[in-house]
């Protein structure tokens, strides 16, 4: 079965058609964008069997902190390397340019960044595909890069952004959006959520963002 886009709740951790949930995370930009995430990004991970980060973290203690919720596993942005004039992160078993998992019969890559919109023949997820994962093309790519919430097939691939939680589309510091992956025996389904007063809302593709209405 081909992956689709989840749309629904995020299911509980208790429920039965979910074997494993992946919390999504990328260019946090802490402590640039501000000296901590968001309270709500961390109770909407508690729970989750995993959480991804697609890079630019900044500080590599806002791994530490997600950690106490799941192994987290993180690709190394170019921020992490001076980009900007920012200090370059240390090595960190938990960051690598590029992470493939084999989860629930299902190839997961991670990395920061892949050109989903494409100019061939240089720029195409093909190309990135063979420079990053030659070994075993993926079924998913979670990545970053542009603070851009993004859920889409691309090359046969399912690629998904969760955007930034709090530079979204590269607006002053504000609420973004997180993201989630589950994965269920090949079945691969996405989502894409808002952070909120409350807590966090399904992301709605077809209403006007809050970063909009500024």
């Amino acid at each position: 079965m081909l992956p689709f886009t989840y749309c629904g709740p995020v299911p509980s951790s208790g429920d039965a058609a979910v074997s494993l949930r992946i919390g999504l995370v990328s260019d946090t930009h802490i402590p640039e964008a501000m000296d901590h995430l968001w309270p709500q990004v961390y109770e909407a991970f508690d729970g989750v069997d995993y959480i991804f980060h697609g890079g630019d973290i900044h500080e590599f203690w806002v791994l530490d902190t997600l950690e106490k919720l799941a192994p987290v596993y993180a690709a190394r942005g170019n921020g992490e390397d001076g980009s900007g004039g920012r200090p370059v992160q240390p090595d960190d078993p938990r960051v690598r340019e590029a992470w493939s998992f084999e989860m629930e019969n299902l190839t997961v890559g991670l990395t920061h960044y892949i050109p989903t919109e494409e100019r061939p023949p240089y720029l195409t997820v093909a190309r990135w595909v063979e420079r990053y994962f030659p070994d075993r093309r993926p079924d998913v790519i979670v990545y970053g890069d542009t603070h851009t919430e993004a859920i889409e097939v691309v090359d046969g691939i399912l690629c998904v952004n969760p955007g930034s939680p709090t530079y979204p589309h590269n607006y002053d510091t504000q609420y973004g959006t997180i993201g989630f992956l589950d994965l269920d025996d090949g079945n691969a389904d996405a989502s894409v959520w808002l952070i909120t007063d409350g807590g966090i809302e399904a992301f709605d593709w077809d209403e006007v963002p809050p970063w909009r209405q500024r």
